[in-house]
């Protein structure tokens, strides 16, 4: 099976820097599955052509430890499949990470490219591989066997004016997904690879439904899985951005620290010592938390990796998701899944995290944090839908950030927020956070969930105005 890739940047032999190989020097890897071949058929300034060539040995395909294959006769030594994925990431890296040591400028930049792919089995519709490609600015060229009723393979050569990596990251993803199989077990593992490949892109692909369930070999829990993470990978609840992507104003920061703030006081006036951070972002929560000497512990979850890492430098950890005295931990935990190191937590708070989660995932949420995992006191925040009206650049009816699943408007929150609470023994208040408009009300909505068995529970909390 054979990749090229090619580019007509100038000067081309740049391609060696971006792909960290010498375009002088032909290298040769040795995998558990055959042999790969890196070499550049051509290296001028007008044009440089790296190649990674992949040499499949049938005998440890069905031999070697984690073999699945059981047949000798099959079409793996040739086609370009989840080998050549497997392959691209070993020896190709440090490019699909976008870094570059010796031109760390250029591995940033969109330079033309080329992609060639030599028999890529297209299993399903004749238009599969225009439908994976074509969303992500490609130019797509096929070419197939003129004698076959129905091919079943092509050729293919991708065109595009991307980045290195960008480029690399989508072969990768979208090799075994045209193919609809993979030659290892697929396990939660996969999860993670697809979403630190796709990231930046899957999330708006028009057929990342489609994508996710190839991927992952079509394992229900696992899909079910890489959607809840793909739902609130980014943004889950730091700084909001407009509909556009764009920064956001001053007024909107200041709305956010607001959010903050009232979470801090409410859980520090409740005498709350064991506090949960669902949804955690990057941190900023939890750094006002751990100013407060009060709290005792303190977790945050997020299902986004890179989320979590930011978090950690914020908060200066002592080790890998943890501070050196164990007052402060991150986990990685999705919000629509039971996750038993989540109990045992006086206070939970959510802010600006549901409106990122798919309605139909809402039960889940709910039997996760509020059935399963039970702590005394939630508080939550989410965005007033009738308010986005009186920000500049939303009209009414559009959602206040791309990867919102829904806002609530202030009947259907006052709904959600009671049923909710009946459902799984708790008492709830709620009220707005921001400045109140008599006609549309506050930017931000908010709600306290005590437990039936909270000592305030029982009695008239004391009404907390917005802050």
């Amino acid at each position: 099976m054979l990749l090229t890739i090619s580019t007509t940047h100038r000067p081309a032999t740049d391609l060696g820097y971006l792909l960290h190989k010498n375009p002088a020097r032909a290298q040769t890897f040795e995998l558990a599955f055959g042999s790969a071949h890196v070499f550049y058929p051509e290296a001028t300034p007008e044009r440089c052509t790296a190649a990674l060539l992949l040499d499949i040995d049938p005998l440890k395909l069905v031999r070697g430890p984690g073999a699945v294959l059981t047949d000798y006769v099959n079409d793996r030594f040739y086609v370009s499949s989840s080998f050549l994925s497997v392959a691209m990431a070993r020896i190709f890296g440090t490019a699909m990470s976008g870094r570059a040591k010796e031109r760390p400028e250029l591995a940033g930049t969109r330079i033309p490219l080329e992609a060639g792919l030599a028999a890529v089995p297209c299993r399903g519709a004749e238009t599969l591989v225009e439908d994976l490609f074509e969303p992500l600015g490609y130019e797509v060229e096929s070419a197939t066997d003129p004698d076959a009723e129905r091919p079943r393979y092509r050729n293919l050569r991708l065109r595009a004016t991307k980045t290195l990596a960008e480029v690399l990251n989508h072969v990768y993803v979208l090799l075994p997904v045209a193919d609809n199989r993979k030659h290892y077990w697929i396990g939660e593992a996969e999860v993670d690879k697809l979403l630190a490949r796709g990231a930046g892109w899957l999330e708006q692909h028009p057929r990342k439904d489609f994508i996710v369930r190839r991927y992952l070999g079509h394992r229900r829990t696992l899909a079910a899985d890489a959607a809840a993470r793909l739902t609130v990978e980014h943004g889950t609840g730091d700084a909001e951005t407009d509909a556009a992507g764009e920064t956001p104003p001053a007024e909107r920061a200041g709305l956010h620290q607001a959010r903050l703030k009232w979470v801090v006081d409410t859980f520090r006036d409740a005498g709350a010592k064991r506090v949960l951070d669902v949804g955690c972002g990057e941190g900023r929560l939890l750094k006002l938390l751990a100013d407060t000497p009060e709290f005792t512990v303190l977790t945050g979850t997020d299902a986004s990796v890179r989320a979590l890492e930011i978090a950690d430098r914020r908060l200066k950890l002592k080790r890998r998701g943890k501070s050196a005295d164990g007052r402060i931990q991150l986990l990685h935990s999705a919000l629509t899944y039971r996750d038993a190191r989540l109990t045992g937590y006086d206070a939970a708070a959510l802010v600006e995290v549901v409106e990122h989660i798919d309605p139909e995932r809402l039960d889940a949420f709910e039997r996760a944090l509020f059935g399963h995992a039970r702590p005394g006191l939630v508080a939550l925040t989410t965005p007033n839908r009738e308010h986005n009206v009186r920000f500049d650049g939303l009209e009414a009816g559009k959602l206040r950030h791309r990867n919102h699943r829904f806002e609530w408007t202030r009947a259907e929150f006052q709904s959600w927020t009671r049923t909710t609470a009946a459902r799984y023994g708790y008492r709830v208040e709620t009220g707005g956070i921001g400045p109140e408009d008599a006609e549309v009300g506050a930017p931000t909505q908010r709600a306290l969930f005590y437990r039936s068995d909270h000592p305030a529970a029982g009695t008239d909390a004391q009404q907390r105005g917005d802050r």
